[in-house]
């Protein structure tokens, strides 16, 4: 039986309400939210292939972990009942368990086995002295008094029940993940398919890196950026390349990305001018909503729908192209891979700048931190390339008014949090 495949998203689930005009930001990522939906299929899987996939189904585990109960260090174990009172003198049994060499006779009650590390508790032993504390003599072995009741074992099941419920549909496997599957026995997951994103570059004006500029043009920086972003987030990159100002040669291009991938991202030509033809060729589609977001750097971003296919129609800016992706798009495509809609992890910390902030817009600004305090790009220019390579992360602020003074608390958000 083929894995099922998600019905296609409609043609105005990037619609803005009727008479919306500037869409704050928290607004725009409501409607994402709100309407977008896993656009992949499932398959099944084994662990070598799962890092990074995104489960399709919950993980329930196939045996306890520990599946027995067993010592935690390296000593002698007996059974705590058969102790006396004050300092002990304990008869050794022949023989000893150790990890995966199970002791199959039972320990008589006041008599001591040797154990090691990992080893499945013998019959009649509950308890685990560290072989630290003891005296060995002849055939038997001392200790002090005090020893609790199954000091230094663990119980089977303590960290996982058969049957438990161990990962959750929509979580991005690690490999610690991968460690919890194993030691419960799975050896098969179902996950998403892995999300394909086409990146286009769009504008005469472009030329590739290295080559040959002619007074104008400049080097695509996007398509690097974008296809690194991509990869980075475990997605499925296809680069489409880049695209003139030629609105038939872009129709292709978005068959193309059609036919290969499960969303599009483009930069440039996402305005309303005479060459803006990514905004062109999507109203032509039926399916095309500009989106003027209240939102520093770039304000806007095309949506729409290519067979089906959706399309994010970025800034050309770098800068906006990239900022434009980790808050829109990136939490966009997590929903359409399954993996959930996700939020980035921000930190409240002291500020080493000052900033007077207007109402209207939010803002992000290119940031790092050093010495547990956040600063900021020295030129908050969107065309200041370097300021991405410079930056970890993002400050955010607020979309009203704000004045921020050295040592102010701000949101900083980490790369990584994306």
């Amino acid at each position: 039986m083929s894995p099922l495949k998600p019905p296609p998203l409609h043609d105005d689930c990037f619609a803005l309400p009727a008479g919306v005009d500037w869409t704050p930001v928290d607004d725009a990522l409501a409607l994402l939210q709100e309407r977008l939906t896993p656009v992949v299929g499932t398959e099944h899987i084994s662990l070598d292939q799962a890092l990074g996939r995104i489960l399709a189904a919950p993980v329930i585990a196939k045996r306890a972990n520990p599946p027995h109960p067993n010592t935690a260090v390296d000593g002698y174990g007996f059974a705590f009942a058969s102790l006396g009172v004050g300092d002990q003198v304990l008869p050794f049994v022949d023989g000893r368990a150790a990890a995966g060499l199970r002791f199959d006779g039972n320990v008589p009650a006041g008599h001591a086995i040797r154990i090691l590390t990992g080893a499945a508790l013998p019959d009649g032993v509950d308890t685990v002295i560290l072989q630290e504390d003891v005296t060995l003599g002849d055939g038997e072995i001392a200790f002090r008094a005090g020893i609790k009741p199954g000091a230094n074992t663990r119980k089977a099941g303590e960290d996982v029940q058969a049957g438990d419920e161990i990962l959750s549909a929509g979580r991005q496997i690690t490999p610690a993940d991968l460690a919890l599957m194993a030691s419960a026995g799975v050896a098969q997951i179902d996950v998403y398919k892995r999300l394909k994103v086409a990146v286009i570059s769009t504008g005469d004006e472009l030329v590739e890196a290295g080559a040959q500029a002619a007074p104008g043009q400049i080097y695509d920086a996007n398509r690097p950026m974008l296809t690194g972003l991509i990869q980075q987030f475990g997605y499925d990159c296809i680069d489409i390349g880049r695209i003139t100002d030629d609105r038939e040669k872009l129709r292709a291009a978005f068959d193309r990305a059609a036919s290969e991938a499960d969303v599009i991202l483009t930069s440039g030509g996402a305005s309303a001018g005479d060459e803006d033809h990514v905004s062109a060729l999507l109203n032509e589609a039926g399916a095309m909503t500009e989106w003027r977001i209240a939102f520093k750097p770039g304000r806007p971003l095309a949506l729409g729908l290519w067979y089906d296919t959706p399309v994010f129609g970025l800034p050309g800016n770098p800068v906006a192209a990239m900022v434009c992706t980790l808050i829109f798009a990136r939490p966009a495509m997590c929903l359409l891979s399954g993996q959930g809609w996700t939020e980035p992890q921000g930190f409240y910390l002291p500020a080493t700048f000052a900033k007077n902030k207007k109402p209207g817009r939010r803002e992000y600004l290119r940031a790092r931190l050093r010495d547990g305090k956040v600063e900021v790009f020295k030129s908050e220019g969107s065309g200041r390339i370097s300021g991405l390579s410079w930056a970890e992360g993002l400050v955010e602020l607020p979309d009203g008014p704000v004045n921020i003074q050295e040592n102010d608390l701000v949101r900083y958000i980490p790369f990584q949090s994306f």
